[in-house]
């Protein structure tokens, strides 16, 4: 069982890689008490009851863009974007995803045992999502994580594809020193590792293509992959010449329509359960302090 101390970060290390996806945004509480003092007129300790007891929903967490009060800022002593507050007005919201599975379940039901109860201090939410949605969600992330100027993101998209696929494997160890991934043409199935090269088997060499093409595609060298720069023609083109549409079943002539069922096969049918935790300890020092002031 995971202890956990007030201040202690959540480790999410025994978890499968790819499983736990993390966001974090900020909260403006000086925005957030204007709202509720001067423009619905509680009083400052009406106001802190009801702000303490406020439970953001899943899409103010994870929102790709944030919304006031909420806004997202790396800076190292960031303003609010809406009221130029000072970096002491606001308070850090940190979320966890997991996915549920068996991979994953044991060990989130010991980690979620262990979180101390007091002052809700941690919030649980429990959501269905499709899984189609859950990859697009995954590439975004995967997107934004990648320096797509460097080469070597097209290594590191990979490996994030492969750690999806087959969480269970220690791909950091596998990865370690590998500078080229090359397709294999006498591998059925699976992957070995020669020195500094990786190699795939064809089905899942193309199925790294099409996660490299669908991550750069909106980039300015769109469409970077192993093999190059490639359109969508030249792609499904590649893919069909393979074996790779016929292995999937996919008899359609259309680019498009391929492409949305080579997405759906990769993607996975169904629905999958995804669990939030959401660490609201800053939240409550800071609504705590920010409370003080106005109190005074």
């Amino acid at each position: 069982m995971v202890t956990l101390s007030k201040k202690r970060e959540l480790d999410f290390g025994d978890f499968p890689t790819g499983s736990v996806t993390e966001y974090t945004t900020l909260v403006c509480l000086a925005c957030t008490f204007d709202i509720f003092t001067a423009q619905l007129g509680l009083a400052p300790r009406t106001a802190y009851s009801e702000i303490k007891h406020y439970s953001p929903t899943v899409q103010e967490l994870t929102a790709p863009r944030a919304v006031r009060p909420f806004f997202d800022n790396e800076e190292k002593n960031p303003h609010c974007p809406y009221c130029n507050s000072a970096q002491r007005w606001h308070a850090r919201l940190n979320t966890y995803r997991i996915e549920g599975g068996k991979s994953t379940d044991a060990l989130r039901r010991a980690l979620t045992k262990s979180l101390p109860k007091k002052d809700d201090q941690f919030q649980l939410i429990e959501t269905r999502f499709d899984r189609r949605a859950i990859f697009f969600d995954w590439l975004d992330t995967l997107g934004h994580n990648l320096e797509l100027d460097d080469d070597a993101w097209l290594t590191e998209a990979t490996r994030a594809l492969l750690e999806r696929q087959e969480p269970k494997t220690n791909w950091a160890e596998i990865f370690a020193g590998v500078r080229a991934v090359r397709r294999s043409n006498r591998l059925e199935q699976g992957w070995e590792r020669d020195g500094a090269r990786l190699f795939l088997a064809p089905s899942l060499y193309n199925d790294a293509l099409l996660v490299q093409y669908l991550v750069s595609r909106s980039h300015k060298h769109g469409g970077r992959t192993l093999e190059g720069r490639l359109t969508l023609v030249e792609l499904v083109r590649r893919l069909r010449y393979g074996g790779y549409l016929d292995k999937h079943g996919i008899t359609e002539q259309d680019q498009f329509e391929i492409l949305e069922k080579l997405v759906d096969d990769l993607a996975g049918a169904g629905s999958v359960k995804l669990y939030y935790i959401v660490d609201r300890r800053n939240f409550l020092d800071k609504v705590k302090s920010v409370y003080a002031r106005y109190a005074m």
